[in-house]
């Protein structure tokens, strides 16, 4: 079994910064993408930034210049450096990943966390 545990959300007032990490743990072979995805109340969840296995980054507009992702392949980990956080940023963000394991090292799945609450007040 694969699991993804995100940790560092949390309240910070209009220009503060967070960081997220997000630890895949498991029988895990590799990870190819890695992202992070946020859902506001009433709206759908948005992609927000994913970098991959070889290091490329991409990020949504909103956030360029002000959120940073990056891992930490040996720990299978993905952090989310947040800068400048306005209360537009106010979410659940998620981690999600496509992991193969160790038994099947060349088919990937798809998996989410459990999500971590991320606000922004004024």
């Amino acid at each position: 079994q694969v699991h993804l545990v995100e940790s560092g959300g949390g309240l910070v007032q209009a220009g503060g910064s967070l960081r997220l990490s997000c630890a895949a743990s498991g029988s895990i072979f590799r990870i190819n993408d890695m992202s992070w995805y946020r859902q506001a109340p009433g709206k759908q969840r948005e992609s927000v930034a994913t970098i991959t296995g070889d290091g490329r980054m991409t990020y949504r507009n909103s956030v360029k210049g002000r959120f940073t992702i990056s891992r930490d392949n040996p720990k299978n980990t993905v952090y989310l450096q947040m800068n400048s956080l306005n209360l537009e940023d106010t979410a659940v963000y998620y981690c999600n990943a496509d992991i193969s394991k160790v038994r099947s090292p060349w088919s990937f799945s798809n998996y989410w966390g459990q999500g971590t609450q991320v606000t922004v007040s004024s």
